[in-house]
């Protein structure tokens, strides 16, 4: 294995094989299947029901039992199939490159397919049945009454779920639908390369996109500005590709909404978790309100970094000195038990038990999915993908996807399986809590005010990075989304564009609008491909910090409450369940109050003098 030492306390970049991790280091996907013999019953279990639901077809006006049976034939398939296509994912995410994993993941998703084929007669059909029958059903079979939600979610849709023949249709096509979100990954995890760059002093240094972050967090401005320019100089060469995958996966989505009786996609999207879209529209609103302050954050950037002129990549760098610490993974472990103990021993031992479970993946290798996610299947545990290189971000990296993973643990122990799964809305207000009390013990902690004031600067730039830049996210796939519905092509050029503009507004005069790369950023952003989804992490992190806050305080009650909520998974609405924390996401007022913690801490950092 050979590293490469970068200087400024950066991690180590490795060309490190999937062959070459050792075994302590990486998840325990045995834990779903134990051989690919195991696998395989499994998939051919799948198919046996199929057969068995598409049977069942046409049979649900005869009578209650027929409604039961197939309702439980369909969990139990879903429930099967989760455990494959998250085997079958993660071990493809572990190396993109793998051929043998990327075959495995191809022939689930075509089983997915495949199901959605065969349960697409199921809403047409259940919609078909009048109030009344449904009514009697429920009297003549109690064991329906646990099914009643799950029902009156299809029967909320009424309007929206097609004839058989059509929502079989489109479920045929759902695998070409994805196709430009497949292309994305492909592309950006396993085909791009970028060249070597050099710092400051002539040293090289290898890029990928599991490191370009860790430059970007460099003192060395010079390497800073070769891996920003590096980077998107690669990017700039497929531009026009990136812009047609993005556009095939907008007008998609357009051409799904419309057909499904939607004004337009942003509304699909919404509806699903039962989200007004007003809570989209207030979020960029208040946020664009609150714009001064984001460029007063810009302007003290500026000011501590001490550079004539500000550029975006100067954006990720600490803007105060630091103590070049680095943390290693045993560490990194104490820290979050340490800091998240408000929330009580049963939540410290539910943590311990994922470490001790091998439950994460925690370094990176060649072809290794990039970034970090917390997945997982019912009937196992949760898993954590991590490329861990000891940063103090990566420690509060392994506090987030481990938020998910408890949210997870405790929906699955507490809800039957069609009940576990908690909607995207409330997907990051767990894993954000985590950051936001682990932030307040390592400030509670500190002596050194030099530590004190590289918090509060990390502190904000999650502000920064969560609240402003996520919203400039999900206005910008407003923006382009409604550009489709209108009909309009989005070219490289249109795209670019957009988000020049956008960033221009979002960050403020400080910042250089440096026109080579600037309107190139949106190219590389992941989430875009789950077409408004990027709005729900500034919406959960003012959550996070309404119920960090309470927590903090000893606000009677509020740990319990919040562990209803993290068990709540899909039994009641998002917004319902967050009340539960006596936090009302359908009011400005959440989105407001983070905003005025923002300021708080920004006046922190400014009158703290001279660095």
């Amino acid at each position: 294995m050979k590293i490469i030492r970068k200087e400024g306390g950066l991690p180590p970049v490795c060309d490190m094989k999937r062959s070459e991790q050792k075994v302590e280091n990486t998840w325990k996907m045995e834990d779903i299947y134990a051989s690919m013999e195991a696998y395989n019953a499994d998939v051919q279990k799948v198919q046996a029901l199929l057969k068995e639901y598409e049977a069942l077809q046409g049979t649900l006006g005869k009578d209650a039992e027929y409604l039961l049976r197939a309702l439980m034939l369909d969990e139990q398939i879903s429930m099967i199939y989760s455990e494959l296509a998250v085997y079958a994912n993660q071990r493809y995410h572990e190396d993109t490159g793998n051929a043998v994993y990327q075959k495995l993941t191809g022939e689930v998703q075509t089983l997915g397919v495949q199901m959605m084929q065969s349960i697409s007669w199921f809403q047409p059909e259940l919609l078909a049945l009048p109030e009344a029958r449904l009514a009697q059903y429920y009297a003549e079979e109690p064991k329906l009454e646990g099914y009643r939600r799950q029902i009156e979610e299809v029967t909320r849709m009424r309007d929206h779920i097609l004839d058989t023949k059509t929502e079989e249709l489109l479920a045929r096509m759902s695998e070409l639908a994805d196709a430009p979100a497949n292309i994305f990954s492909m592309f950006n995890n396993a085909d791009i390369r970028f060249p070597d760059i050099e710092d400051a002093n002539g040293e090289k240094h290898t890029l990928t996109i599991g490191s370009y972050i860790s430059y970007m967090e460099s003192r060395d401005r010079t390497l800073r500005e070769n891996a920003f320019h590096a980077l998107y100089s690669v990017y700039r060469q497929y531009r026009n590709t990136i812009a047609a995958m993005y556009y095939a996966n907008a007008k998609q989505a357009d051409v799904m909404a419309k057909e499904h009786h939607y004004d337009n996609a942003m509304q699909q999207a919404l509806d699903a978790s039962a989200i007004p879209v007003s809570v989209y529209e207030n979020l960029i609103g208040t946020i664009n309100r609150r714009l001064p302050a984001m460029y007063r954050y810009v302007e003290l950037r500026k000011k501590l970094l001490g550079v004539e002129t500000l550029h975006m990549y100067d954006n990720y760098v600490p803007m105060v000195d630091c103590p070049d610490q680095k943390y290693s993974f045993e560490e990194a472990k104490e820290i979050v038990l340490r800091g998240l103990a408000p929330l009580g021993a049963d939540y410290q031992e539910l943590l311990q038990k994922g470490f001790d479970g091998r439950w994460i993946d925690i370094y990176e290798n060649e072809g290794k999915r990039t970034g970090a996610y917390s997945w997982g299947t019912y009937q196992s545990h949760p898993y954590v993908l991590l490329n861990y290189h000891g940063t103090l971000a990566d420690v509060f990296t392994l506090a987030h996807e481990m938020g998910h993973s408890i949210h997870s643990w405790y929906s699955n122990h507490t809800q039957p399986y069609r009940y576990s799964g908690y909607r995207i809305f409330v997907a990051e207000v767990a894993s954000t809590c985590n950051e936001a009390l682990l932030i307040h013990d390592l400030l509670d902690r500190t002596e050194d005010e030099t530590e004190r004031r590289y918090l509060i600067n990390y502190f904000l730039d999650q502000f920064k990075s969560t609240m402003f830049r996520q919203t400039m996210f999900a206005e910008f796939e407003r923006d382009t989304h409604a550009a489709v519905q209108r009909g309009e092509t989005l070219t490289s050029e249109a795209l670019c564009s957009a988000y020049y503009e956008l960033n221009r507004r979002y960050f403020g005069e400080a910042m250089e609008a440096d026109r080579r790369y600037l309107h190139l950023r949106w190219q590389r952003i992941p989430h875009f491909y789950t077409p408004f989804y990027v709005y729900q992490y500034a919406t959960g992190f003012a959550a996070a910090i309404a119920i960090s806050s309470k927590i903090l305080s000893g606000e009677p009650g509020i740990v319990e409450n919040y562990k209803r909520f993290l068990s709540g998974g899909s039994s009641m609405d998002p917004i319902d369940l967050l009340k539960l924390c006596g936090v009302d996401m359908s009011s400005p007022e959440p989105v407001e109050r983070a905003l005025d913690v923002f300021e708080e801490y920004l006046e922190k950092l400014e009158k703290a003098g001279k660095f």
